[in-house]
């Protein structure tokens, strides 16, 4: 009966120590538990899942001037401008155009501002984080200053259909001219569009605060028409003006300190 009550025992044992290891074994390891933390989710990225077009501006830390006020832009097309400028010294600042490139993780961009020179940021919701040469936060006491925060735009003049009816101190009559001549800028895009009364044109734009504005990038069909003085007129405001102000619904495009160079009403 001993022996029997033994064996029993024994058997009982040996079941309760597989099932335990069966239940061990099916659990899911620290490395699987974590693997949300350590394995890139393609889906949701910076690059797929963030409204990362548009305009960032801030001023960077700067070892001999009052900082490095930074600008920069980007196009979904995979394009960028960046404008810098050192504070407290005579310079009227440097504007750097090309492509950016995504990390794998599609969490960093790079700017390549020069042949021999990248800059790298990582990017967040409404925000951009200077990276250093490595491609890592910079840390310590200045880190909050190494950021670049997303504009908020101009809803006065950004998202509107603006028609031409003065150039260079002239009235345009829209039906002496081949097409209608416009405007628009789209905020989404940080892109400007419209017509120059014969052709096409489109670039990037930038509203840099205090009415100032630069375009850039600005391309153009090449459609000939009847009269192309006004066209080629347009396209040389475009390539000039530097602000603009909006005064009882007329957008009025400037150069520095000079006469209204053209002006837009709604549409």
């Amino acid at each position: 009966m001993k022996t029997k009550i033994y064996l029993l025992s024994l058997l009982f044992l040996a079941f309760n120590c597989k099932d335990k290891t069966e239940t061990k074994d099916a659990s899911p390891s620290p490395e699987l538990q974590n693997s949300s933390e350590t394995v890139p989710d393609s889906a949701h990225n910076s690059r797929n899942a963030v409204d990362y077009n548009g305009t960032y501006e801030g001023i960077l830390p700067c070892a001999d001037c009052e900082g490095i006020k930074t600008t920069v832009t980007l196009l979904e097309d995979g394009t960028f401008s960046r404008t810098i400028q050192y504070l407290g010294k005579e310079n009227e600042g440097t504007t750097n155009e090309g492509k950016f490139t995504w990390n794998d993780e599609g969490s960093v961009i790079t700017l390549t501002t020069s042949p021999n020179e990248t800059q790298m940021y990582k990017v967040g919701e409404n925000i951009l984080f200077h990276l250093d040469k490595e491609g890592n936060r910079i840390e310590g006491d200045l880190a909050e200053r190494y950021t670049l925060k997303k504009a908020s735009g101009n809803e006065a003049i950004e998202n509107k259909k603006w028609v031409l009816f003065e150039l260079l101190g002239k009235e345009i009559n829209t039906e002496d001219t081949p097409k209608q001549a416009f405007m628009l800028f789209n905020s989404e895009q940080s892109k400007v569009s419209g017509n120059n009364s014969c052709n096409s044109f489109s670039g990037s734009y930038e509203l840099k605060g205090n009415g100032q504005i630069a375009l850039g990038n600005i391309a153009t069909t090449k459609m000939a028409c009847p009269n192309m003085e006004i066209a080629a007129s347009f396209n040389d405001v475009l390539n000039k003006i530097d602000n603009y102000t909006v005064k009882d619904g007329v957008l009025h495009l400037n150069k520095s300190k000079m006469a209204t160079l053209a002006k837009f009403k709604l549409q």
